[in-house]
This record gives C-alpha cells, structure tokens and sequence, in this order.
C-alpha cells in the first residue's frame, strides 16, 4: 500500500463511518460498464464542497487490488448490481491530488516533477524489475510496466485542475501539466495501461479555442451532467429523508441549499451545507465566507459589458439566457459577461437550467453571499436600495403610499445606469431589488397564476413571520388604479382565500413623462 499507488480504502472508510452518509455508490455501475472501452475516460466537475473527494476516494476503494473492501461495500447500493464482485479490488490503482504536491515557497515546475518521480518511485518498489530506473516521464513508466506485466491501471486524479486555478497565469506549466496528461490518458500507448481514468476538479477540462485538450475524455459538468446529475449533490428525496431523520424543516433547508437544476426535473442541493445544517441544528450559511467573497467580488467587478446588469437582475430574483459554450474552461480567458457567468455556475456561484439557456441565484445561501459580495465591491448605489428596503417594507404594511413611491423612484434612480428601464420587466426588477430585504421573511413568485391570469409578483410570507401576502401589479406608463383594478378583475387575490392572513393589493405604475412612480395600496376584504 502506498501513498499513491494503492492507497488502500482508509479514506472511504471515514466517509462512511461519519454520523451523516448518502450512499452513492449506484454511480459505480457506469464506471464499470465502461471499464476498458473506448470510453473509459471520464471527466465530472463540479463545485467546492459537492462531494469531489468522496467520489475519487470511493472509486479507489472499490478498484484497488491492495486491499479487501467487501465489508465496506456489502451494504452499499453498488452491492446490488450485476458487476460488483467482478471489479471489486482487481486494479492497481493511482490516486493523486494535485494539491498535495504543492509545497510552500516552491514553484509550479516543481509540482509537475513531483508528479512524475513519487509515483515513479512507488511503482518501483511495487514492480522493481519492470522498468529501466533511467525513465523518468511517468507514463513511459506506466508503458514499460504493462509491456512486462500486462498490468492495467485505474487511474484517478482529484483536483486536476489545480494549476488552471491556482496558477492561473503560468501558461508554461499548464501546457507542460497538459502534455503530462496527453501522456497519460491519450497516446497510443496509454490505450493499453489504462484501464480507467477519472478525472475531477471544479472546471471542465481546459479548451484552447474550442477544441478540448483531451477530447477523448466524456465530461459531464455543471452545465451538462446527464447520467451523473443525481450523483452531483444530494437530491430532493436524499434531502427528506435527512430531514425526517433528524427532525429538520425540510422547507427550510430546501429554501436554503436548493436551485441546482442538472436536469428537467431533479434538483440538487448543497451537500456539504445540508450535512453542515444537520449536524448543527441551524440552517444558515455555511460557504467558506473570506474565499467566497473575495472570488465572487472578483468576478461580479470584471469590465465586461451587461455585466452589472445582470447581477443586478439576478439579485432580483431573474433568470438570464448566456451561451456557455464560448467560456475556455480556464480563469483568465474571458471574453464576455457570458464567460464569467458560466465560470460562476462551474463554482457554484450560479445554477444554469440548460433547457432554457439561463443561469440564475440558485438559493438563500448564495443569495447571502452574493449581497455581502456585492457590500464589499462597493456597489453604492446597490447597497443603498437594499439597505432602504427594509423601511419601503414597512410603508407598504403600513400602506403609506407616498413613502413607496418615494421609496421606489430613489432605487429607480440610483439604478439608471445599470438597468434599461423600457418595459414592465425592467420595473419588475427595480421593485424586486427596492423590496430586496422583504426576501427574508417572504417567498418572492414571479408571474404566479392565480385566479384568470398572472399576477406579476406575489410575495407570500414565510412560516415564522405573520406579515400579510403582498400582490403586486405593475404598470408601465399607465395608472395604478388601473392596477387595482386588475388585481381585483382577475381574482388574483381570491386565488389565496386559504391563506389565512391578511392580503394586501399593491399597485405600482411609472410615468414616463414625469419619470416618477405612484402608488396604491389597499387590503383585500375576503
């Protein structure tokens, strides 16, 4: 047993023995129907803290010849499947982490030679007659083992893309680091030593231009997970199962650690944040804050155009069409606001519904982020809306008209600049910025059907909040009675007869010649 070459199922071992493990091991059956095909190389990217690791270290549980890990498996769903025993510790197995091989002051050439002389060592003292100790290029190495052996290998490298990030700007290494795993993964001679290859790190393999540099490998990302999509976080029915477990509300955490659409209709939360929650009995945020601000801040300053725009909106609660297929799967080749948006969704930073082409706050606790982020940035004009929203809250449960609309035309003008103010969607999203704070104690609906149509938001309050139901109409240049009017025309407001509370009808117009909002505000009788 080595430290990279069968490093056991130690790690593994700890994942399942925690207090909290969702048993994800079905994910194994798709490994092993690809096992030694042509499509045995396999690359899953996905976000800090979903699980990365976990996945590397099962993997190298289950292949790995040096150990026997029948009683860590036998209870798993992978048990179950036809191939199980087949494949169970049959391998060699190389497990590297490319953070590991950093070390402090030292620079990244340094990493790449480490790569190449500890594995090399270790295989040498697992095949000591199989290799000319003159080779020192690792998959040389790898070539001259099978050559005498007929070994194959499994191959798994977490954090693969260590050097696209943390050395975002060294070029050099890069193509020495790409040209190391060309070696390893698409030569002729590595169709014979691998057996598998896995691949996994935050962004999707490296493109130059729009041809991937390994484009043997299949990838299946953030924006693209298809088989993997339900091994990606912890779906919905995982999420309420926990909650029954341990006595959580399940709305709560769903509110919170929810959004990430990776396909039609499955949702996929959070899992660290999920286990974070449970285990402390408190949903709150739980991203690493200081990192998590510094690179959102990073990203939402970049001086691309629309950029701040669409932030703006998405804080609101909209969704925005991008084409992700420009981005370069790196950190420094961005060439619109499109890019940096996609790079966000491969950090978690944003969710993408691929049916639709847009990307979205995925939920409560990235919203949470994204405000401090937005504090930090200095986005004065921003800051100022959301830290009056509270007080526009207020005069509307109080019903002082003038005050909202006093209220709305100061957002309105601190955000002309950033928002093309033409349509009622555009008004749509000043109002949901003015009344951003109103987010913690209500549930924001766009267009919510409700009696003969759509009403244009409807702000329902939380569990722990005994506000009324708002129901908001917004016209664009025309009059706020005639808002009313249609709230009560269309029977928005009766469509919440079993709400208990009180509802209040909001009407908002905005007058284009005067440039100012009016408001009216009336209780609905039931």
């Amino acid at each position: 047993m080595g430290i990279y070459v069968n490093p056991g199922n130690a790690g593994f071992q700890r994942a399942v023995d925690s207090k909290i493990y969702v048993d994800k091991s079905g994910m194994l059956e798709y490994f092993n129907e690809v096992l030694g095909t042509e499509q045995n190389c396999i690359c899953i990217s996905r976000p800090r803290r979903f699980g990365k690791s976990i996945t590397a270290g099962m993997l190298t549980a289950y292949y790995d010849r040096s150990c026997d890990s029948h009683a860590l498996f036998q209870n798993l769903k992978v048990a179950q499947t036809e191939d199980y025993e087949r494949y169970l510790n049959r391998y060699d197995v190389i497990h590297l982490d490319i953070t590991s091989f950093r070390r402090p002051g030292e620079t990244s050439e340094g990493i790449l030679h480490r790569i190449n002389s500890d594995v090399i060592a270790e295989l040498q003292e697992l095949y000591p007659e199989s290799f000319s100790k003159e080779t020192t290029y690792l998959p040389d190495v790898l070539a001259e083992v099978h050559n005498k052996t007929g070994a194959q290998f499994v191959i798994i490298i977490d954090e693969w893309d260590a050097l696209f990030r943390e050395d975002k700007y060294d070029t050099k290494v890069q193509i020495e680091y790409v040209e190391l795993l060309r070696g390893l993964f698409k030569s002729a001679l590595s169709k014979k030593f691998v057996k598998l290859a896995y691949l996994t790190g935050i962004l999707p393999i490296k493109k130059y231009g729009t041809e991937s540099a390994l484009n043997n490998f299949d990838e299946f990302t953030m924006v693209n997970a298809d088989y993997f999509a339900e091994y990606t976080g912890f779906t919905e029915q995982e999420v309420k199962e926990l909650c029954d477990a341990y006595h959580m509300d399940f709305s709560e955490l769903k509110r919170w650690y929810d959004g990430y659409l990776l396909d039609t209709d499955l949702h996929v939360y959070n899992p660290k944040s999920v286990v974070d929650a449970i285990r402390r009995k408190r949903v709150a945020n739980y991203w690493t804050k200081t990192e998590t601000y510094e690179s959102l801040k990073t990203y939402i300053s970049m001086n691309f155009d629309g950029l701040k725009d669409a932030i703006v909106q998405m804080l609101t609660g909209m969704h925005l069409k991008i084409n992700v297929n420009t981005f370069e799967n790196d950190m420094t080749s961005f060439q619109s606001k499109d890019d940096v948006l996609t790079v966000m969704v491969h950090l978690g930073y944003l969710a993408y519904d691929r049916d639709r082409r847009e990307v979205y706050i995925p939920n409560e606790e990235v919203r949470s982020a994204f405000t401090d982020a937005v504090q930090m940035s200095n986005w004065k004009q921003v800051i100022d809306a959301v830290n009056a929203s509270e007080k526009l809250l207020l005069a509307t449960l109080c019903k002082q008209e003038e005050l909202v609309a006093q209220g709305v035309d100061a957002v309105y003008e601190a955000n002309t600049s950033i928002l093309n103010y033409n349509d009622e969607n555009a008004l749509s999203c000043v109002i949901t910025l003015a009344y951003y704070q109103a987010m913690n104690d209500y549930q924001l609906v766009r267009e919510m059907p409700l009696g003969k149509g759509y009403a244009d938001i409807v702000f329902l309050p939380k569990k722990h909040t005994d506000y009324p139901a708002l129901v908001v109409e917004l016209k664009y240049d025309k009059s706020v009675d005639g808002a009313i009017e249609q709230i009560k025309e269309k029977r928005y407001a009766k469509a919440l007869e079993s709400y208990s509370g009180k509802i209040l009808l909001v009407g908002i117009n905005y007058d284009k010649v005067s440039k100012k909002h009016s408001c009216k505000i009336e209780e609905w009788e039931k």
